[in-house]
């Protein structure tokens, strides 16, 4: 029997969320456990009952789906499920996940990263070196594979690339082998019941290593140096960053990537033109993979180079559109927070339209508008309850300019009318899409559509 469904064998298990996650949990289960009782809790009061044939199988559905928590052996969580509200009524010892589970059976074979932003190009660019360098490495996680669905194509030599959220890491009891933390900003003020609990969520990457693993972790973070002096961890501590300082183990300096091999420089990449990654930020992502990559002893870092050069960036981050109507439109959808939408707009320098807003979590946009304030972009449209918080701020700090829109055909629309020929327009929204759109996904394929003008 495979060592997760040992684990699991007679506990009554509730399945705490049926998305795609808790849905590949229910077929885990009864791949190996046909008996075995299951509930699931969910607050959608529509789930189809009927589609289910399973004597063993109990529900609890609607607005009251949390209230039976502490009737089950274990809980496995979905990631968005907040259980902000019940902490303290809880028994924690209870609560798990497939990232909990799948860690504790597979994690010395595991790289995880994690990081309020880049987490998913870094671990993007971990797995496409590793497979063109061994054709024995998966990847998971955050990106939106189940982690279950890895376990039939693992074996004991496999590498696993692993993309983790805060929500992922929130109830975990082991951590990977080589674990990147890369930053942290606020975000998902809405699930945690302060941005402290969403630090040590993430830090969790970190607290359940053992002595002989890896934590990269970004040296120049205030965030991470104050949870690295408050919370003890046992693993190698190896930081990336910017500039060729002495605490550093790979770092980014005019354009290039080192690592320091006991106190030797050795350069890994000299970054050109047509190096696939724009920014300062992604070129301290490349630092940060690099660095989790030469954990591994049986990788050859003189093949790094040259598979960094085939990298192609993923779609919605930095994403270039095309030219219409004689402007440059970039989409940048994934950016939810405002220092990524800082960082996209340092990257392409050329920005004279930028996108911002969406749902508003209040998250601090200060920062946002405080940065603008010097002039770098000369048009901004704003777009729904984080665009209006923005807005606001935007006017306080007397820039001009500012336009809101309720729609996206409305902005498409306003943006090629004022955007200066020849020049950039960014969509780059520093907040969630899920007030208008299914995810931002969704919301970055619709600007696209309209920029490019097809049939809605």
């Amino acid at each position: 029997m495979n060592r997760i469904a040992d684990y699991l064998n007679n506990k009554y298990i509730l399945l705490l969320g049926f998305g795609r996650e808790g849905q590949s949990s229910y077929h885990f289960i009864r791949k190996y456990l046909k008996n075995n009782p299951i509930c699931i809790a969910d607050k959608n009061i529509h789930l189809d009952k009927s589609s289910f044939a399973d004597e063993h199988l109990d529900f609890v559905l609607g607005d009251n789906y949390l209230d039976n928590i502490n009737d089950f052996d274990i809980v496995l969580k979905s990631p968005g499920i907040s259980l902000k509200d019940r902490i303290l009524s809880i028994d924690s010892n209870k609560i798990s996940s497939q990232t909990d589970l799948f860690l504790q059976a597979y994690s010395s074979q595991c790289i995880g990263v994690t990081g309020t932003k880049g987490k998913s190009t870094t671990s993007t660019l971990i797995f496409h070196i590793l497979s063109q360098l061994d054709n024995n490495v998966v990847f998971g996680g955050n990106i939106g594979i189940p982690l279950f669905e890895l376990i039939d194509k693992i074996d004991p030599t496999t590498k696993i690339v692993l993309e983790l959220s805060s929500h992922q890491l929130e109830f975990i009891h082991k951590a990977p082998k080589i674990s990147l933390l890369l930053n942290l900003f606020e975000e998902h003020l809405d699930h945690y019941n302060s941005y402290l609990d969403y630090q040590k969520a993430k830090f969790n990457i970190a607290k359940y290593q053992s002595k002989d693993d890896f934590f990269i972790c970004n040296g120049q973070d205030e965030n991470i140096d104050n949870l690295l002096k408050t919370i003890p961890i046992d693993s190698k501590i190896l930081k990336f960053g910017k500039g060729r300082t002495s605490n550093l183990y790979s770092f980014v300096d005019q354009q290039q990537i080192f690592l320091n091999n006991n106190g030797q420089d050795i350069l890994i990449k000299r970054i050109d033109e047509q190096f696939p990654l724009k920014g300062e930020h992604n070129f301290m992502n490349v630092a940060a993979a690099v660095a989790a990559i030469s954990c591994l002893h049986d990788i050859d870092l003189k093949q790094i180079s040259a598979q960094l050069d085939s990298f192609h960036p993923l779609k919605h981050r930095l994403e270039p559109l095309g030219i219409f109507d004689e402007i440059i439109f970039y989409n940048d959808s994934i950016s939810t927070i405002p220092q990524a939408s800082i960082a996209a707009v340092e990257a392409l320098k050329n920005v004279d339209t930028l996108i911002l807003g969406g749902m508003d979590r209040g998250i601090n946009y200060q920062p946002l508008a405080d940065y603008f304030t010097h002039g770098k972009v000369q048009h901004f449209i704003f777009v729904g309850q984080a665009g209006k918080r923005m807005m606001q701020l935007f006017e306080n700090k007397g820039i001009k300019e500012l336009f809101f829109c309720d729609t996206y055909p409305e902005i498409v629309a306003l943006a090629k009318k004022i955007t200066q020929k020849g020049k950039i327009c960014l969509l780059s929204p520093a907040a969630p899409s899920y007030d208008m759109f299914k995810n931002f996904e969704a919301r970055g394929d619709f600007f696209r559509t309209l920029v490019e003008n097809k049939q809605l």
